[in-house]
């Protein structure tokens, strides 16, 4: 039987920036920065294991096994969220993996 990932399953990170709210202007409030999508896509010409090693090699915390299931998601589904989290860090993995020769949308916020 094939794994599944689940969303909750992904790495989320989250940071907030103090902001100063316009009618108190003497209390801090904290406002969440964006979070960003790296989405690898299906292609014809990246191998199985290819993928999966790419995974591991550039997403923090992941495992074979995951790296494993989200490779099967790619080939069953056509793609899989492999990392969110802010832009910076999400702009280095999608180009990390795109200059590995992988497929990859476009950075998605959300």
């Amino acid at each position: 039987m094939t794994p599944v990932v689940t969303s909750d399953q992904i790495p989320r990170y989250s940071a907030t920036a103090p902001t100063l709210a316009p009618d108190k202007l003497n209390q801090l409030t904290h406002k969440p920065y964006p979070t960003y999508k790296v989405i690898v896509l299906d292609d014809d010409f990246n191998t199985f294991d290819h993928v999966t090693k790419c995974l591991m090699k550039y997403i923090p915390g992941m495992n074979l096994q995951r790296a494993k299931s989200l490779t099967f998601q790619v080939d069953r589904e056509g793609q899989a969220v492999v990392w969110v989290g802010p832009l910076e860090p999400a702009e280095l993995y999608h180009q990390q993996l795109s200059g590995e020769g992988l497929t990859l949308a476009p950075l998605e916020k959300g």
